[in-house]
Formats: C-alpha cells, structure tokens, sequence
C-alpha cells in the first residue's frame, strides 16, 4: 500500500540532505543563530521539509529529538546524538502543533487563496509579509524563539519584497525567517545580503527511486529508474509525474524531439491537443522540455554528458535562447492564461528554430 506524501509542515522524512541538518543543527547549537537564512535548490527536493524540521527543532529548544535507533527509513540505527539531524518525534507536542497549523510561535507566509478560495494567488503579496511582521511583534508564547517559513520567496512581488526587507533588517529578539527560494535570482539583492545562505542540491537518482518505492509501489523498477531520471533529483517532481501520466508524456516528447531539425507538424498538433486539455500534462511538458535544455546547453559547453535525445550541433548559444523563450511562454502562460496548444506550439517552434541556425 502506497503511502501519503505529507505536507512539508507534517513530514517527519527527509532523506538526502544530512549536511545541511548539520549545518542548521550546529548555528542553533552555537548560541549566534543568524535571524535570516535562504534556503535554496531546485523545487521538489526537500527545501520546505527541512525548514519546518529546522523549525520543530528551534521552537522545541533542541531537546525534541527522536529517540536513538529510530531511522524512518529501515537502515541503519541513527547516529549519536552529537551527528544527528533535526528530526524530533512526531508524537512531540511541538511536532504535533506544527502539523496541525496551531503552533503560536510558527507562522507560514506563503501565496493567499484568491477570494472564491479555490485557487492561489499568483504572487505573495505586502499584506502577506505584514502580518508576518506584526507576529514578531508578539512575545514568544512558549519559548525564546518565534519563527516564520517563507514559502517561497521567490513568489514575493516587488512590495512584499520590500516590506520583508524591512523585517530583516531590525530584526526583532528572538526572530528566525526560513525563506525557502527555488530562483534565488529573483530575490532583490538586498534580501539575499541579510540572510545566510544554505545551498541544497537535487537528490541523487537512488534516493528518489526510494522515496518513489514508498509513494508509488504500483510503478515497477524500470518505470521507477525511468522516472526518477527525468525528475532530476527532485522527489516532487517525480511523484507528480508517477500520478499524471508523465511517463508517457515525457516518452513521446522526446519521440518529437528526436525528429529535429524538423519536428513532425501533424504528430506536434496532436500531441499539443492532448496536452491542452490538462493543465498537469502541460505543466510536465513544459518542465521535461526545460529541463531538456539545460543539460543540452550544459553539455554543449563541455560541462555535463550529453542528453537523449541529443542533436549534432556544437553552439550552446541557440539553445539557451530557445531555453529562454520557453521558460518566458511558460510565466506568460501563469499570468495570462493563454492557450495553452498555442503555448507548447510556440516552445516547441522555439526549439525546432534553435535547432536549423
């Protein structure tokens, strides 16, 4: 039986990021806990996870870790308490409270529901990040600390921005900020100089063929190892794949692409049609054609082996521009709602024109 993917806020696992369990672990530890830290990395790999872990672990004073010899996992006994993360147990008060959204000293900014409540904002937006500010006002209900993830805060508009700014800079007693940031380059520079920085990096292959073992079991090994390929190191991103259908969607992407110079125009109008009429297939199109031209442009530059399919040009410089066009259509598509045959045309277009220079 597959089990549930929790929410970040609920999750006691992680897995593949111990160092940076060690470097958080160690600042609190250390008594010059920094009140700002940006916590960056591609999306879906635990970034979030870890700083509700970070969290726990502040507002229960570094005393709620889990007994020695639990390992979520089945492997080994977990270390000596000296090398442990930041894990606590998940019956801990503090664990439960934070699961639940009812911690006093917690708070979450993240993009508001839209006033009919099915939807989320496009942006976070100033009253977001001022309700987050009139919270450090408060005095800590239960401890020394209060403290507030940001989730993500490459979301926050330019005010919101601002008026977070602000914060960091007089920072109250007490105060820790968790910006969880997927494109750190989207953050004013000014933010990203007031906080210490921690760099996650993608999960390695194995480990998200495990994690998929214990959310997906109906995938077989082969489809495990396929998806877990094409997600990239991100454990998110392969279990939304693993529930839409991105198996199939990534195979026949890549059948187009292997086609180029010229892509096949009637096999590109139907599977365009097909990926219209879902907004999650279109998203994973989007996301695996991106992701394409990274590596193409990574290898072209002599910096990563080359993709499948790959093309026989030596100029990373198309590429990256074709790279551009797609992730532009990709944000207009969010702010706009386009169409969005018409979009996966123009990406697709974008590359085929990369492809004949």
């Amino acid at each position: 039986m597959s089990e549930i993917a929790l929410p970040p806020r609920a999750n006691p696992d992680l897995v593949g990021h111990s160092e940076a369990e060690q470097t958080l672990r160690a600042a609190f530890g250390s008594s010059r806990l920094h009140h700002a830290w940006l916590i960056t990395g591609p999306e879906g790999i635990g970034k979030a996870t870890l700083s509700f872990r970070f969290a726990r672990h502040i507002l229960a004073g570094g005393n709620g870790d889990e007994p020695a010899g639990i390992d979520l996992f089945g492997g080994a006994p977990a270390a000596a308490p000296a090398t442990r993360g930041l894990g606590i147990d998940p019956n801990h008060p503090v664990f439960r409270k934070i699961a639940s959204g009812g911690h006093p000293d917690l708070v979450t900014v993240e993009r508001s529901l839209s006033d009919d409540g099915e939807k989320r904002q496009s942006e976070i937006v100033v009253d977001d990040v001022r309700r987050m500010s009139e919270f450090f006002r408060l005095t800590p209900a239960a401890g020394s600390h209060r403290v507030a993830v940001i989730d993500a805060a490459d979301e926050l508009n330019r005010n919101a921005a601002s008026a977070l700014l602000k914060t960091l800079e007089e920072p109250t007693p007490g105060a820790v900020i968790l910006l969880v940031a997927h494109r750190p380059g989207r953050l004013l520079a000014t933010v990203r100089s007031r906080c210490r920085i921690l760099s996650l990096k993608a999960l390695a292959e194995t480990d998200v063929r495990l994690l998929l073992g214990r959310y997906c079991p109906h995938l077989g090994p082969e489809e495990a190892a396929e998806i877990a390929r094409l997600a990239d190191g991100s454990i998110g991103r392969a279990i939304g794949y693993a529930q839409a259908g991105g198996l199939e969607l990534g195979r026949e992407l890549f059948a187009l692409l292997s086609a180029l110079p010229a892509l096949p125009v009637s096999r590109l109008h139907a599977f365009a049609d097909r990926v219209q009429r879902n907004e999650a297939a279109f998203r994973i199109v989007i996301e695996l054609l991106a992701g394409w031209l990274a590596r193409l442009v990574l290898a072209l530059s002599g910096a990563a082996p080359p993709p499948t399919p790959t093309v026989a040009t030596t100029d990373p410089r198309p590429w990256l521009a074709a790279r551009d066009q797609v992730e532009r259509l990709a944000s207009l598509n969010d702010f706009a709602n386009l169409d969005r045959k018409q979009v996966m045309m123009g990406a697709m277009f974008a590359v085929e024109a990369a492809a004949r220079r």
